[in-house]
């Protein structure tokens, strides 16, 4: 038995990190492909791989902090610090987004004619679906936060309740945006206007589909007892993530639908 005089987490030796890089390379490698020769076999089997593999080294981060009880607080430290970094340059990719949306939107050149929304694009009316998604959004915020609350009493069923309600209404967002993607009348190639909204848009969507999938793990290990009042850093990740999610949709409401048209 080994004896360590520290409150660190040693990882041990794993496969995961080398098999997720083979399999995003595998996947750009397939996007490629299908883009080139329309085959789409290379593409699909690496996504099942890095699934797989997600799932996998998943498993293995719930063990050691569950069951094995490696992360202490100063490891709880460098996660919470690893989480918020990482939603600083989520912050810092949105950014990118809204900036060539007022770069072109502020002073429409001459190709677009000199006007924003350009010429022959009829833009969403936000309020309508965009309206109703942000208050879609809104209300998972304010169950997330309750749910964590619940945590905090200890009332595990109105947690659990508050948690499903929250990756639901995600599900639901994402089957309206969707809707609204059908109905369009232009697409990613209409101008600048098409390129930035379906960028802007599309990403944001796919982060909602992320955060969908994260609540929902939490809520699984939820039914699976594995947090308590003092340990729960998973579910204030998730939550973290969600309200950053929320806040791009408020930008995205305000400057892309509303103002921006």
């Amino acid at each position: 038995m080994e004896k360590h005089y520290h409150p660190f987490h040693m990882v041990n030796m794993s496969p995961w990190p080398l098999m997720s890089g083979f399999g995003a390379l595998a996947l750009v490698v397939g996007l490629i492909k299908l883009f080139v020769f329309f085959e789409s076999d290379l593409l699909f089997s690496s996504f099942y791989l890095l699934v797989l593999v997600a799932l996998l080294w998943w498993r293995d981060v719930i063990r050691e902090s569950t069951f094995q009880g490696f992360h202490s607080s100063v490891v709880l430290k460098g996660l919470m610090l690893g989480m918020i970094l990482f939603i600083v340059s989520e912050i810092f990719f949105f950014f990118s987004f809204f900036w060539a949306f007022f770069h072109s939107s502020l002073s429409p050149a001459v190709e677009l004619g000199v006007q924003w929304p350009p010429m022959g694009v009829f833009p969403f009316n936000p309020f309508q679906v965009p309206l109703l998604n942000t208050v879609i959004l809104l209300s998972s915020g304010v169950s997330v936060t309750w749910a964590h609350q619940m945590i905090l009493k200890e009332d595990w069923e109105s947690a659990k309740m508050s948690l499903m309600v929250t990756w639901m209404l995600g599900l639901y967002f994402l089957m309206l945006q969707g809707f609204e993607y059908y109905m369009s009348s232009f697409g990613i190639s209409d101008s600048v206007f098409g390129s930035t909204f379906f960028m802007a848009t599309g990403f944001h969507g796919f982060h909602v589909i992320v955060g969908s999938v994260f609540l929902f793990i939490i809520w699984y290990r939820f039914l699976n007892y594995h947090f308590s009042k003092s340990h729960h850093f998973g579910f204030e990740a998730a939550a973290w993530y969600w309200h950053f999610v929320d806040v791009v949709w408020l930008f995205l409401f305000s400057v892309v639908y509303w103002w921006g048209t």
